[in-house]
C-alpha cells in the first residue's frame, strides 16, 4: 500500500541531485522558503529544518525511494504564545 504524502513540496535538484525545498504546500496554504536552517540524513530519509515566509519554522521529511515529502514538525514562534 502506498502512503500519500502530507504536504506538497516545490522543491530544487542542486549540482548533486539533492531535493531542496524552496517552498510548500500545507492544509491548503503556500509557504515560501526563507531559509534551510539546517538539513540531516538517515539511512532512508532527509531531514530540513526550515525558516518560512510566515515566521514560522518548520522540519520536513523527504524519503528517497518512495518520493514522498512529510511535514513532521512546525515550531510555534513566541507571537503565536
Amino acid at each position: 500500500m502506498a502512503r500519500a504524502s502530507n504536504v506538497l513540496v516545490e522543491a530544487y535538484a542542486g549540482y548533486k541531485g539533492e531535493e531542496t525545498p524552496r517552498a510548500f504546500v500545507y492544509d491548503g496554504i503556500r509557504y515560501e522558503v526563507r531559509e534551510v536552517i539546517q538539513r540531516w540524513y538517515t539511512d532512508r530519509h532527509s531531514y530540513f529544518k526550515l525558516f518560512a515566509d510566515d515566521g514560522h519554522r518548520y522540519v520536513l521529511r523527504y524519503d528517497g525511494d518512495e518520493q514522498i515529502w512529510e511535514l513532521v514538525m512546525r515550531e510555534e514562534t513566541a507571537l503565536d504564545e
